[in-house]
């Protein structure tokens, strides 16, 4: 039976239809209402296809990145918050400043808009937290059933300083490996915030912008190279270093910060935390006479206090883990997910 019109309308009010990724008047009126009022900046003209940017002197930066977290808002975050994170904080370990988002959302028809408008509120004041502005953006929509109920594009650019490239090319055997804080924190923080499995706990997820952190290290002239460690985590940013440079990664087990809640769920649940994801900590290389002078840097930062050196690059193409009973076991490469749409 169909509808009447007023039931129609209604719905569209509260929830996304179909109707709103048409280019009538639903998608004009959820533009105006959603995304301009919370993302609003000088630099934001809805109307226009494209945007012009200024950029000071430097080299350009760019990134792109998808974000499908299920549930879509969870300890310490959502789904806005956590694009702005990981797009800021793709650019920051580059070495940029970021400067501009481009924003593409896939909306799912029956996402409710009460539910959109806090997420997009969220994404604006973590853009405004980050320095960056939401200068252009774009919204579609799929039918019930086929979007999770929302899925975020994000596109950032960014200026990195004349003469500033870190990057694996620099790394050496005897650099030191340093993690800005613990691991893990939001692989189970979105885990448990999904209700499977029966377990609780006060962990929030660790996403924020990792920008004041790799400021820090600017002038530190050891370093090497960052990197935020996000799927795959600390584990997968070492294999990458190792494949890339065929050096041997050697990371201390009893040196790497783990907070006890992600260990205990790690235990109950057969995951190891070297491999969950983390949305606001970096992974850095940096010379062994200078990892000191890094180290201080950051634990000199709130975000920074429990930063620790967790290894060193050391022989050829492998990654061990010296264990806290003395012993060594081999780090594989991740293969399967093991918390998959966790970012």
């Amino acid at each position: 039976m169909k509808q009447d019109s007023g039931t129609d309308a209604a719905s569209a009010e509260t929830c996304i239809s179909l109707a709103h990724g048409n280019g009538g008047r639903f998608m004009r009126e959820l533009i105006e209402q959603v995304f301009a009022r919370h993302l609003a900046n000088p630099l934001l003209d809805v109307r226009a296809d494209a945007a012009p940017v200024p950029v000071s002197s430097g080299e350009i930066m760019m990134t792109t990145d998808g974000f499908t977290v299920q549930p879509l808002e969870f300890p310490g975050g959502d789904i806005g918050s956590l694009a702005v994170h990981g797009t800021v904080n793709d650019l920051a370990v580059s070495g940029a400043d970021p400067l501009y988002l481009a924003i593409s959302m896939i909306l799912e028809e029956g996402l409710e808009v009460s539910r959109l408008e806090r997420i997009v509120r969220s994404l604006g004041r973590t853009a405004a937290e980050s320095g960056v502005r939401v200068v252009a953006g774009d919204t579609k929509v799929v039918r019930r059933g086929e979007g999770s109920g929302l899925y975020i594009a994000a596109t950032g650019i960014g200026v990195r300083p004349p003469g500033f490239s870190p990057g694996m090319q620099h790394i050496r055997n005897g650099d030191a490996v340093i993690v800005s804080g613990p691991v893990g924190d939001h692989g189970i923080a979105v885990l448990l915030a999904r209700e499977q499995f029966g377990l609780h706990s006060d962990l929030q997820s660790d996403a924020a912008s990792v920008l004041p952190l790799t400021r820090a290290l600017r002038s530190v002239p050891g370093l090497r190279f960052m990197r935020d460690p996000t799927r795959g985590g600390l584990a997968t940013v070492a294999h990458e270093i190792s494949r890339a440079t065929g050096h041997g990664v050697r990371l201390e087990e009893a040196r790497i910060p783990v907070r006890e809640a992600v260990q205990s769920v790690c235990e109950v649940l057969g995951y190891d935390p070297l491999y969950l994801a983390c949305e606001g900590r970096v992974v850095a290389v940096v010379a062994a006479d200078e990892a000191a002078a890094a180290l201080a840097a950051w634990q000199a930062l709130p975000q920074g206090r429990l930063a620790a050196i967790v290894g060193r690059m050391e022989g050829v193409m492998q990654v061990i883990v010296q264990t806290r009973l003395g012993g060594e076991r081999l780090l594989d490469e991740l293969e399967d997910d093991p918390l998959p749409r966790i970012c």
